[in-house]
């Protein structure tokens, strides 16, 4: 019986393939983003609870040029793409890396933006070079399940490497002392040291990009079979770079080009 049923869900399966009946119309429903908004300034809430940022703006930008109607929802990130993958989101704009690892389960658009890693420190730190070496034997926090802790598991052999849920949680830490350093994306950690709570700690520096480890690039994550939905986020995005509006939308947060080299 199971040989059965699996063989006529299969045969089913074809039928549709060939025919496009289960092609959607994504024009006439509405797309479910997902974001994890505890990433400023690219996605976080502000004090009435509503998710906004960078990413949000593009996104929506991207969605209007090509006439979807979407919405953004808060999700956990270590749970973001099994979300996706489980049909409770369409798709995740979350300042998600473009990533040989992540391609094995889900897809993604062109980029979005891309701007490299870098690591913070107390002010008093006697850290005074982002060379590797420099941090044998210290602590560094990175977010779980980014570019940024897949970075320091390969490249800080000598540090302590101290995974956190969310990017509050370390620069908790990092300000209340129990960390000698943090790595992060440069723009969050830049607008982090601008906040009281940032006060505490300076930019140590940059990091070069290495794209085996942090790929290409953010883009909007869709599922695998999802080919339609991710064109139309491509051209969403193509549009908004020819039209000037994701230049309009940079500007209003960044005093550089965050779309960053091919």
């Amino acid at each position: 019986m199971r040989l059965t049923v699996l063989a006529v869900a299969s045969l089913a399966a074809m039928i549709v393939g060939i025919t496009g009946a289960s092609a959607k119309d994504w024009t006439a429903t509405t797309v479910r983003i997902g974001t994890d908004a505890t990433y400023p300034p690219f996605e976080s809430q502000d004090s009435s609870g509503k998710i906004v940022g960078f990413d949000v703006d593009v996104g929506m930008a991207a969605c209007e040029a090509v006439s979807l109607k979407c919405e953004f929802s808060n999700q956990d990130w270590d749970g973001i793409i099994p979300a996706l993958t489980a049909g409770k989101i369409d798709a995740i704009l979350s300042s998600m890396s473009i990533t040989e690892e992540r391609l094995k389960t889900i897809d993604f658009s062109d980029k979005v933006y891309n701007t490299p890693p870098a690591i913070a420190v107390p002010k008093d730190s006697p850290i005074t070079s982002v060379d590797l070496s420099a941090f044998d034997g210290k602590s560094v926090g990175v977010q779980s399940s980014t570019t940024h802790a897949a970075y320091a598991e390969q490249e800080l052999k000598g540090a302590d490497v101290k995974y956190y849920k969310t990017a509050d949680d370390y620069k908790l830490d990092l300000s209340s002392g129990r960390l000698d350093a943090a790595m992060d994306d440069v723009v969050v950690l830049s607008e982090w040291l601008k906040t009281p709570d940032g006060a505490c700690c300076k930019l140590l520096g940059t990091l070069k990009l290495v794209p085996e480890i942090h790929g290409k690039g953010t883009g909007i994550g869709v599922r695998k079979e999802d080919t339609d939905l991710k064109e139309l986020f491509n051209k969403g995005i193509a549009a908004i770079r020819a039209n000037g509006k994701y230049k309009e939308i940079n500007d209003k947060y960044f005093d550089f080009d965050a779309y960053g080299g091919e």
